[in-house]
């Protein structure tokens, strides 16, 4: 049972996406609304099984377009263990071990804890399966987390912030799209703010194709819109200068604009929003996007912050290797990342701090997981003020 389970249930989840164009983005995302599912249930109604989640006892939902079946069996992704594990108090490495070694002993576990406290209500996030030859009730488990969580799904939210863009008038372009398990990540260029940064782009040769920054010493102006659906974090806007020479990307996560998933307490059952609570939450997205456009992207902001990193970033590195070595262990960043950024650096002939900037965003671009690559990203910064301190 539980090898036929799970060969079905690898048709369930939508595909994921990296550096995906908008239409690609709203494809999937439309794939995976009709096959949602977000209930509210009992600790008492939930158990693991040969390591899935069982759901026993929540009564279907009848609508228009047929019922809704909730009991059934959802293998849990990555970020629903992590969920579990969180809910539950199970340390999350001792739970992988678990499910890599001894299914019979997570289940064990994880059902004790969940006859602890009975009465103890979760949202469970799951999608149906969209395989024919599936039985009625097989999915995936996507995320367990609190029933005060609020739905701000991916489609709903992304329509909003589009809205909000073109309600600020300001000319913009989308250069791509991330889709992982946890977050979506639509990055937003504008067309119109560009500004001359020669003093950072000295010396910078593009690891890419070699073009050189001398040549086109230019920062275009943007920001990155990310959301979670499973409780990864909260909808942001974050500013983000691009490098135009090799399209690096620097973002700015001190000044994010966030809102976060916090709503009142849900009833039992499969979970419906009423229009009037998604249209209040879609219209302060709409209009946070619209404020962050016209903050972001504006000729004001970019000088400001191309000035602030340039001082830190002329600054010489004496040994580039030890530099690399400090900043890459300061920021946590594992070996195979290090040596990636090391090659990078080279390649990017700016013997300088700046240079390490450059080589921890353009290595960035060059990661396949869209989680890793916007981590990193976001840490060009702090590599820069490391590197510019250890010298």
């Amino acid at each position: 049972m539980t090898q036929q389970f799970a060969e079905r249930a690898t048709n369930v989840a939508p595909t994921g996406a990296r550096n995906a164009d908008l239409s690609d983005l709203v494809r999937i995302l439309e794939d995976g609304q009709r096959r949602k599912l977000d209930v509210i249930a009992p600790a008492s109604a939930l158990r693991m099984r040969e390591g899935n989640v069982h759901v026993e006892g929540v009564e279907s939902q009848i609508t228009a377009s047929g019922v809704t079946r909730v009991d059934g069996i959802y293998r849990p992704t990555a970020v629903a263990d992590e969920g579990i594990a969180d809910k539950l108090r199970i340390p999350l490495a001792y739970l992988r071990r678990m499910r890599a070694e001894n299914v019979p002993l997570l289940d064990e576990n994880v059902n004790a804890w969940l006859r602890e406290e009975p009465e103890r209500r979760f949202m469970l996030r799951a999608f149906r399966s969209d395989d024919s030859g599936a039985m009625p009730g097989e999915g995936v488990a996507r995320a367990l987390l609190s029933d005060s969580y609020k739905l701000m799904d991916n489609l709903d939210m992304l329509l909003a912030a589009l809205d909000g863009v073109q309600q600020s008038g300001h000319p913009t372009r989308i250069t791509g799209c991330d889709l992982s398990d946890r977050r979506m990540y639509v990055r937003v260029e504008s067309e119109a703010v560009a500004i001359q940064a020669r003093a950072l782009l000295r010396g910078y040769r593009s690891p890419f194709d070699g073009r050189s920054g001398d040549e086109l010493p230019m920062i275009s102006a943007g920001f990155v819109i990310t959301n979670s659906e499973v409780g990864a974090g909260a909808y942001t806007i974050t500013p983000r200068a691009v490098i135009q020479v090799c399209r690096n990307g620097l973002t700015q996560t001190k000044d994010v604009m966030r809102a976060v998933h916090l709503g009142g307490k849900q009833d039992e059952g499969v979970v419906s929003w009423s229009g009037q609570t998604q249209r209040k939450t879609l219209e302060l997205i709409t209009s946070k996007t619209t404020d962050a456009v016209r903050t972001f992207l504006s000729q004001e902001y970019v000088e400001a912050k191309v000035h602030e990193m340039e001082a830190a970033a002329s600054r010489t590195l004496a040994e580039p290797t030890k530099t690399i070595e400090h900043v890459t262990k300061t920021l946590s960043i594992n070996t195979e990342t290090k040596d990636r950024i090391l090659a990078h650096f080279i390649r990017g002939g700016q013997m300088t701090a700046g240079g390490v900037m450059q080589a921890v965003t353009s290595t960035a671009q060059t990661l396949t997981d869209a989680d890793q690559a916007a981590t990193l990203e976001a840490l060009a910064l702090p590599a820069l003020t490391a590197a510019a301190a250890h010298g």
